[in-house]
C-alpha cells in the first residue's frame, strides 16, 4: 500500500516530470529549512527537527526515483518555502516555525496519485509535529507579543481616530499635532500602565494558587493513621483513595527525613511574561503606532491632504500588523490583514463624521 506506483521514468509526461522536479525541489528547500532551524535548538526540539529533515529527504528520494535520474535543470523551490528557508536561515524564530505550519498544511499530495500514502500521512503529521514546536516558542513570548501587538494596533488606531476627528473640524494644523503628540504621550503611558499592572496581578493570582510549603514543617509529627493531610490532596482534585494513599506516602517519606518537593510553575509565568517587559514592549509599540498617523502633520502637511496621508500610512501599518498575527497564529495572512484595516479605518470614520458635525456646529 505504502509503495510508490510502478512507474518506467521514461513514459511519463513532460508536464509529469516538471510536477515531480517542482516536488524534489520543494522536499530539498524544506529539508534545508529544518536542519538550520535544528543548528538553532538543543535538547529535544534539536532532535525533531532533525528527524524532520530526514522525513524530508526520504520524500526527496522518491521523487528522484520516479524521475529516473537527477533533472538537468532542477526548478526553484515555491515561494512560501523559499521565504521559510531565508527566515530559517537568519532568524530560526517562531516566526520561521508558523510558516513551516502553513507550509506542511498545504500540502499537494493528497491529489497526486504518485506520491505515497505514506508520504501523505507523513505531511499531515508534520504539520501536527511543527505546530507543536510552534506551540512552544509562541508560549515563550506571548506576553511580550501581546502587548506589542495590542500596543501598535490601539495607537495605529486611537491617534489616527483623534486626529481625523480633530482635523475635521478645521483646527489649525498646529493644533492637531499637538493634540496628536498629546495622544501619543497619554496612550503610552496609559498602555504600559495597565500591562504592568495586568501581569503583576496574574502572576500574583498564580502563586496565591500554587501548592504551599506552609505545613511542610509539621509532617514529620504527624501520625500517620489520624491526619488530615488527605483533605488537602482533596481539595486539590484528587479523589478520596488517591489522596489517602498520597498522603500516607508523604507522611512515611518526612518520617524518613526526606520531605516533599515542591511543582514549578514556569510555564504558566511563561505564557503570562514579565511585567516590566511587557509594559516596556507595550510603551514601545504603542508610541511607534500612534507615531504613524501624525507623520503627515510633523512634515507640514495640512487639511485633506494630511488626512489621507494619514489614512494610507496607517492602513498599511494595520495591514502589517494583521498579517504578523495570522501568519504566526499558522493561518491565512489576508483575513486577519483585512479584519484589522476595517476596524481601525471603521473607528477613525467615525470620529472623522463627529469632527466635521462639531466643525459646522461651530461655524
Amino acid at each position: 500500500m505504502n509503495a510508490a506506483i510502478d512507474l518506467d521514468p521514461s513514459s511519463a509526461s513532460p508536464a509529469q516530470r516538471r510536477r515531480w522536479a517542482q516536488y524534489l525541489a520543494d522536499e530539498r528547500a524544506e529539508a534545508a529549512v529544518y536542519r538550520r532551524l535544528a543548528r538553532r535548538r538543543e535538547g529535544e526540539e534539536r532532535e525533531i527537527l532533525l528527524e524532520l529533515e530526514q522525513a524530508e529527504k526520504r520524500h526527496e528520494q522518491h521523487w528522484l526515483d520516479l524521475l529516473g535520474e537527477e533533472p538537468e535543470r532542477v526548478p526553484r523551490a515555491s515561494f512560501t518555502t523559499r521565504l521559510t528557508a531565508f527566515f530559517a536561515a537568519r532568524f530560526g524564530s517562531v516566526f520561521t516555525l508558523a510558516l513551516a505550519q502553513r507550509a506542511e498544511a498545504r500540502s499537494p499530495y493528497d491529489d497526486d496519485p504518485h506520491a505515497t500514502p505514506a508520504m501523505r500521512a507523513d505531511e499531515k503529521i508534520h504539520h501536527e509535529v511543527v505546530r507543536g514546536l510552534a506551540a512552544r516558542s509562541r508560549r515563550s513570548f506571548s506576553g511580550t507579543f501581546r502587548a506589542a501587538i495590542f500596543g501598535a494596533n490601539d495607537g495605529l488606531v486611537s491617534n489616527l481616530a483623534l486626529v481625523l476627528g480633530i482635523g475635521a473640524t478645521g483646527a489649525a494644523p498646529q493644533f492637531v499635532l499637538f493634540s496628536g503628540i498629546a495622544g501619543l504621550l497619554a496612550g503610552a503611558l496609559s498602555m504600559a500602565a495597565g500591562e504592568y499592572v495586568s501581569i503583576r496581578s496574574q502572576r500574583e493570582l498564580l502563586d496565591s494558587t500554587k501548592e504551599s510549603g506552609f505545613a511542610d514543617s509539621g509532617l514529620p509529627d504527624l501520625d500517620i493513621d489520624a491526619n488530615e493531610l488527605a483533605l488537602v490532596y482533596r481539595t486539590r482534585g484528587m479523589s478520596e483513595e488517591d489522596a489517602e494513599r498520597k498522603a500516607r506516602a508523604t507522611i512515611e517519606a518526612a518520617h524518613a527525613g526526606r520531605m516533599p518537593s515542591r511543582a514549578k510553575h514556569d510555564d504558566a509565568y511563561e505564557e503570562i511574561g514579565g511585567a516590566w517587559r511587557a509594559a516596556g514592549s507595550s510603551f514601545a509599540f504603542f508610541g511607534t503606532g500612534a507615531l504613524l498617523p501624525v507623520l503627515p502633520w510633523i512634515f507640514g502637511m495640512s487639511g485633506i491632504g494630511a488626512i489621507l496621508v494619514a489614512l494610507v500610512i496607517v492602513g498599511l501599518a494595520l495591514m502589517l500588523t494583521g498579517s504578523a498575527v495570522g501568519i504566526l497564529s499558522g493561518s491565512s495572512p489576508l483575513p486577519r490583514a483585512l479584519r484589522q484595516l476595517c476596524i481601525g479605518l471603521g473607528a477613525a470614520g467615525v470620529t472623522y463624521v463627529l469632527g466635521l458635525l462639531f466643525g459646522v456646529g461651530a461655524v
